[in-house]
């Protein structure tokens, strides 16, 4: 995710969209309460059609997770068992405690999106 142009800004409203139902594709989940979606997110100055296509996973809790992001121009789709990784990983983030979390911040693993950061 880190080497695609994507603003906070856009990643955040992304959230915000799929937080309210406008979610592009459901990609199932782990479990019940855990999901990984697909959502179609803006490059900056552009519209979704020419941005990027991020993987998502979510209890709808707070967390939030922006886990593979791709150009259409690059690649159609994620393969069966690209899904089935990027599940797994969805599950051991989304149960990860905050003192996980907080250190692979630390150590550069994850990035917090910023909302004064646009």
């Amino acid at each position: 995710m880190r080497k695609l142009p994507l603003s906070d800004k856009s990643l955040l409203n992304a959230v915000d969209e799929m937080d309210r139902g406008l979610i592009d594709a459901n990609l199932g989940g782990n479990t019940a309460e855990d999901k990984v979606y697909k959502k179609r997110v803006p490059f900056p100055g552009q519209g979704k059609r020419g941005g990027t296509r991020t993987i998502v996973a979510t209890n709808k809790g707070g967390r939030w997770f922006f886990l593979y992001g791709f150009e259409k121009n690059d690649k159609e789709n994620i393969t069966t068992n690209e899904l089935a990784r990027l599940r797994d990983t969805a599950a051991d983030w989304l149960a990860a405690p905050d003192a996980a979390l907080d250190k692979a911040m630390t150590c550069g693993e994850l990035e917090e999106i910023d909302n004064e950061r646009q």
